[in-house]
């Protein structure tokens, strides 16, 4: 075999490297649950819920053209919240979009469109000057990747909007319906790089849950399985958001203690979930679900994970 001239080698190892270099994508970090939009019926209504009952605040809010409100932020820490945006339609799935955090948004959409997830042709920079950008998972949820600026709004207001008065310090996880586990486990686990850490259900029946963490985080989504999916009007309680609490039972005492004040009227109590963690579930004012939980098991050793198999790809609502 002939060999090449040393500087022709050196300049062919040079092109090569550069060649793959240029072809090779790498993701970029995700580092956390960033936000969950939601639709509400009643902005008032719901921030009584979440600023008077669940103790948070609301450190900005932006507005349409005309004057009107276009979304709210209820502030659960420096990095999280949530967004409330007024409806566009009664009776419809509560749920806008979930949001995670990355430290290359431009990178992060590069790498999701180097695995066949439509992307924008660039990343934008909202009203409150952090760069982002929406993809959509197999569930046709919509998924805002945000990577916050030096000068925008979320490092403006650091150290401000954290009152005492937080029933949590941190948003755990966000719960979203899922109608194919494979699809959906091929985008959060093997395109975002998460990993499955738990898997759910009740005795004698498929499987319930799969819990997959987000690459660079202990924030984790949960996927809601479904035989048959709900009506979009009835999904309040599949599509939900994890606080987690050091105390239930001091959390209880705090929530009952605001319940009459902030008409408050649904039941609360304690339970231990399938996952063996102490939890109360709470309800703002249309329906979706907040689950209080604490962060380990009742003794500290892990819930097994279930070997039940998955429910068959969910149909819509409507259809055989």
């Amino acid at each position: 075999m002939q060999r090449l001239p040393f500087g022709l080698a050196l300049l062919a190892l040079a092109w090569t490297t550069c060649f793959a270099g240029a072809a090779e994508v790498s993701r970029p970090r995700i580092t956390g649950l960033a936000h969950v939009a939601l639709w509400v019926h009643d902005v008032e209504q719901s921030r009584r819920f979440y600023k008077d009952f669940l103790g948070f605040d609301e450190p900005y809010s932006l507005t349409n053209s005309n004057g009107s409100l276009a979304l709210t932020f209820i502030k659960i820490n420096e990095r999280q919240c949530l967004e409330l945006f007024p409806e566009r339609e009664t009776n419809s799935d509560r749920l806008y979009h979930i949001s995670v955090e990355t430290d290359d948004a431009e990178a992060l959409r590069v790498w999701l469109g180097s695995k066949d997830v439509k992307v924008p042709d660039k990343v934008g920079k909202g009203r409150i000057g952090n760069l982002n950008f929406n993809v959509h998972d197999p569930d046709d949820h919509q998924v805002e990747i945000v990577q916050y600026s030096p000068d925008g709004w979320t490092a403006r207001e650091k150290g401000k909007f954290i009152p005492d008065t937080r029933i949590s310090r941190r948003m755990m996880h966000a719960g979203i319906l899922v109608g194919d586990l494979d699809a959906s486990m091929k985008f959060y686990r093997d395109i975002l790089g998460g990993a499955e850490t738990w898997r759910g259900g009740r005795t004698n029946q498929p499987l319930s849950w799969v819990n997959v963490k987000h690459a660079d985080s202990a924030d984790y989504v949960e996927l809601m399985l479904y035989e048959s999916l709900p009506e979009p009007d009835k999904r309040g309680t599949a599509h939900h958001i994890c606080l987690e609490v050091a105390d239930v039972d001091k959390t209880l005492a705090i929530l009952k203690q605001r319940a009459e004040r902030c008409h408050y009227t649904r039941p609360m109590e304690i339970r231990t979930g399938v996952n063996r963690k102490r939890q109360i579930n709470v309800y703002d004012p249309d329906g979706t679900r907040v689950e209080l939980m604490e962060p380990n098991t009742v003794d500290g050793t892990p819930a097994p994970s279930s070997s039940a198999p998955p429910p068959a790809p969910a149909k819509p609502p409507g259809k055989s």
